[in-house]
This record gives C-alpha cells, structure tokens and sequence, in this order.
C-alpha cells in the first residue's frame, strides 16, 4: 500500500502567538513538509486549491513544480484541482510540466470542489456543476491521450487537430477522480477506468464501502479487468502517545471543522465527539503510531485500498508538531502497514492458488 499525505495549507492562525499566518510562511513551511515526506520514505503528497483568504494555494501545480526540484521520489499530486472552473488544456499543461521536473511523478487529482469560490471568480455557472465536470474530464482524457486533438464542447473553444505541449515523461499522466458523497461521481471514476480517492471525514468507514463497490462494479461492467485503485483520504494526526496526539490535534482540528461548520450549518464539534471520531471505528485516525496502523489496516480489511493520504496539517497546528507527525507516518507506521498489507497479499494468493 502507498502512504501518503495532503494538506490544504491553511492561513488559519499560530497558536503560540495568535497571529494569521503569513502565506509567504505557509509556503515555506510546506515546502519543508514536502521535502520531509521525500525523506522518510512517504509514496504521496497532495495539495489542494482553494480561491480563499484562509489557504495559501490556489494553483498546486506551481508549488508542486517547486516540490519537484527539491524532492528526489515522492509523488506529487494536486488534492484536488477544481476541473470545473479551470481549463483542462492548462491543467494538462501544467503537470505535464510538473512531470517533467519531477522525472515522472507528477499526477492529477481532479475534482468538482467542495468549495465554490471558484465558480464567479472564473466566471461559471453553479447550476452547471456537474455539466461542466463531465465534459472537462472527458477533454482532459482526450488531451492525455494523443497529442493532436479533435474536440468541442459547451465550455470551452474547440479543438481541431491541435498539438498540446508539452507532453509528460509519464504515459499516460496518471489522472484520479476524488469523490466525497456522490454516488454518480463513483460510477463515472469506474467506467472511465479511473483511480478514485474517497475522502471520509466523518462517520463510519463502513458506511462508504458502497461507494467503493459502486466504483469496482462500474469498472468491471466497463472492461477495466482489474478494476483501477482506490485511495482513502483521512483527516490524521500521530503523536508519540494516544493522549498526547488526542490533545495536540483536537484544538486545530475543531477550529478547522466548526469554522467551516458554523458556513454549512454543521452542528458543532467539542470533545465529546472528536473523542468518538477517533474511537476504532471512527473517521479520524489520531493516535499513537500503533493505534494508526491498526486503524489503516481496519480500514484496508473494509475497502481494500491501495492507497491512504492522511491530512495531517489541518488549523493551528504548530509546524513542528506537523514535521514530527510526518516523522512518525514515514519511520514507523508506513513500513509496518505495507509490510501486512503484503503478507495478507500473499496470504491471500496462496489460497487462491
């Protein structure tokens, strides 16, 4: 299994001094983020966009092109980039670039957004949300796949037999489908043959496992034998013990989820029930590098993924406290993960066979 990490690089605040984070700051801080992930042996980092006052990123392909030159095998991927408002041909463009750089690491995660700033700031129409998804993936996949293309849409200017440059080191530039509560967004990942990154940042994990099988089924019904990867996206925190990443993380995290609650008429977070989202079955994985592991492992008895990012640098959290969280996914709990990830593999292939 790959083990990972995504971060949004939120403006939210220091807690030491109680004064916003400069973005300048921000940046150079997730740099080190990125650079220390490479070093400790992490598959993924992942940056989202946003078009907000409280992030830091709003093109992640401009800082995981700086990531590229600073990192030696980690692989860089936006988390999400929002399709619908962006151009497909520049978003090709630009990790293409990326791929370049990195010597074939770049990928793209493309998403609807959860966030709709970006909609009146490039000038679309939400009620056109999902229309303008579907026809900018399919541009996308086009673009991806030959050099010179043939198309027209609503959305976007026509196509006719033009080259797209420049083309990655990857062939093809791997392209995944993030999914939050949307069925129908797990059917279209599958029978377009997609990887799908299911983000569950609440609840139970159980209670998703019918959007993974809505994904594989649409796959195999589609021809895609074997069915594409799947990773989980989970809101995480590691610290040396259970207590002390339960009393590090809950102060930045709640301010994170009721400050974006108190926008979407979420009911508040207080202690009570963060301490039951990182109860065993529960969504957040924060906890002792031990309880970490046995949680992705009971995650991965459920969905049987390849692939896990943890969103680790979430509100105030200090940034040593992120590097040292960092440490702990790279050195301890992804070795220990992949090694029984692998062993039920073989396990499972020698009863088969």
């Amino acid at each position: 299994m790959e083990i990972g990490i995504y971060t949004f690089a939120e403006l939210r605040g220091d807690r030491s001094s109680g004064k916003p984070i400069s973005p300048e700051r921000r940046l150079r801080d997730l740099l080190e983020e990125i650079e220390l992930a490479d070093q400790v042996g992490l598959d993924v980092f992942g940056i989202g966009e946003h078009h907000r006052p409280d992030f830091a990123v709003s093109t992640p392909a401009i800082v995981l092109a700086a990531a590229a030159v600073r990192t030696k095998r980690i692989r860089l991927t936006s988390a999400v980039t929002v399709l619908s408002s962006d151009d497909p041909v520049r978003v090709f463009q630009e990790f293409s670039t990326v791929d370049l750089l990195s010597g074939g690491r770049a990928e793209i995660m493309v998403g609807r957004g959860s966030f709709i700033e970006s909609f009146p700031l490039f000038g679309y129409d939400l009620r056109e949300y999902d229309e303008l998804f579907a026809e900018k993936l399919g541009l996308l996949l086009e673009l991806r796949d030959r050099e010179n293309v043939t198309w027209a849409g609503r959305h976007r200017a026509a196509l006719d037999g033009q080259g797209v440059y420049p083309r990655p080191v990857q062939h093809p530039l791997p392209i995944w489908v993030a999914v939050g509560g949307t069925p129908a967004s797990a059917v279209r990942a599958g029978m377009l043959g997609l990887p799908m990154a299911l983000a569950i940042i609440g609840g139970q994990p159980e209670r998703f496992a019918p959007f993974v099988d809505l994904h594989r089924r649409a796959a195999l019904e589609a021809g895609h034998e074997p069915p594409p990867p799947l990773s989980i996206n989970s809101h995480a925190y590691i610290a040396d013990s259970s207590e002390q990443a339960a009393d590090e993380f809950f102060p930045p995290y709640t301010a994170m989820m009721n400050a974006i609650g108190r926008e979407r008429g979420w009911a508040p977070v207080g202690r009570p029930e963060f301490d039951e989202l990182r109860a065993p079955r529960g969504a957040l994985l924060v906890g002792s590098p031990q309880e970490v592991i046995e949680k992705i492992l009971f995650q991965h008895e459920i969905f049987g993924h390849q692939r896990f990012l943890a969103q680790i640098t979430v509100g105030t959290l200090p940034h040593d406290r992120a590097l040292h969280a960092i440490e702990l996914l790279g050195m301890i709990v992804a070795p220990a993960v992949r090694e029984e990830v692998a062993r039920r593999m073989r396990e499972q292939r020698v009863a088969v066979g």
